[in-house]
């Protein structure tokens, strides 16, 4: 199975917390199937990216980058890559990049997904990153370490997170009721 049927056959299963995220999942659904380089940064103006947020053994923290070209905390996340073989594995491969933690447990199935134009993707304009997002739990005494693609990396308690966007405080919610 190729990268783009497996993230056909994910999202099509899917099953949707609420509307507006069953909107989304019939977005993603059609994209896919109207467009074969669809999880490429060469599908323009949407393209799909995956991600990952990390809780930490305890589910009591999350890490959290922050992202080197937009300036702001988020989970981690990015484009597939040749070798990718499913969405799941893109969500983890860029989870482990970004964090430098090696063993994390992920849970196999989608949390979330977001919509967001990307200004400095493509140098043909903005584009709409197509976002799936995952959850994992790091192991205990897990140490993270920063990549070329963070100015820094923080374990944030839940009760002193950083300013984020509000579909951000919906995936902390849903990863711990999923993993905790």
């Amino acid at each position: 199975m190729t990268l783009h049927a497996d993230a056909l056959a994910t999202l099509t299963a899917w099953s949707a917390p609420d509307a507006t995220q069953e909107a989304l999942r019939e977005r993603y659904v059609r994209h896919l199937s109207a467009t074969p380089d669809g999880m490429w940064r060469s599908s323009y103006p949407d393209h799909l990216t995956a991600g990952t947020l990390v809780l930490d053994a305890s589910g009591d923290r999350v890490l959290l980058n922050l992202h080197r070209k937009a300036g702001r905390w988020f989970h981690f996340g990015g484009h597939a890559e040749e070798g990718d073989a499913t969405l799941a594995g893109v969500a983890l491969r860029e989870a482990r990049e970004e964090s430098g933690l090696a063993e994390l447990d992920a849970h196999p199935e989608p949390l979330q997904l977001d919509v967001h134009v990307v200004p400095f993707c493509d140098p043909r304009g903005g584009v709409s990153h197509l976002d799936v997002r995952y959850a994992a739990r790091a192991r205990p005494g897990a140490r993270e370490t920063v990549s070329d693609e963070s100015l820094a990396l923080r374990w944030w308690p839940l009760d002193g997170l950083p300013e984020l966007e509000p579909a951000m405080h919906v995936l902390i919610a849903r990863a711990r009721e999923v993993l905790c």
